[in-house]
């Protein structure tokens, strides 16, 4: 007999059923939790899984996955490759702006509709420009905030020879 992988009691028939994500093989009571999950039998599909709600479109998603994945050891893409980053010196780009344009803080505020005490954070470095303030920012002062993400899916290489990384392959000092 096998144990209920939620609540442990002891079944003669599990079923494989996914919950969250997760596949287990619960009993019949905790079955109604998730969706049931079939072996399939045929070696046509490339999918080793086919859950009974979603039977036609697994295979689709699992078409998808499988030519990202069959590149090798290349990282997946995601949407966040493609946003850009504000810039690090941000908080500078902001003073020197709004002194050559010969502005106050006070009048930059009032000319983006914003608080004066906003400008003075943005300035110090305390707080991250919003993405509507940064659009008011770089219109009025015409600069720009934003770095590119990087684009290239390469593998670091550290400069120690032993091949293992340190905090110093991987972090940029602000102060230097």
């Amino acid at each position: 007999m096998v144990q209920c992988e939620m609540c442990g009691t002891e079944t003669s028939t599990p079923k494989t059923v996914k919950i969250e994500g997760a596949e287990l093989d619960v009993c019949d009571s905790c079955a109604e939790f998730g969706t049931e999950v079939r072996t399939q039998e045929s070696s046509e599909t490339s999918t080793k899984y086919s859950t009974s709600s979603s039977s036609g479109t697994s295979d689709s998603s699992a078409g998808d996955s499988s030519g990202g994945s069959s590149g090798g050891s290349r990282r997946r893409r995601d949407m966040f490759d493609e946003m850009e980053e504000v810039a690090a010196d941000y908080d500078q780009r902001i003073r020197q702006a709004r002194e050559s344009a010969g502005l106050s803080q006070e009048d930059l505020a009032g000319e983006l509709n914003e608080k004066a005490s906003l400008i003075r954070k943005l300035e110090r470095g305390d707080m991250l420009p919003s993405d509507s303030v940064q659009k008011k920012l770089e219109r009025k002062l015409e600069i720009s905030l934003s770095e590119g993400g990087e684009t290239e899916d390469t593998e670091w290489e550290g400069s120690s020879s032993t091949g293992s990384y340190t905090l110093g392959d991987v972090v940029t000092r602000k102060d230097s």
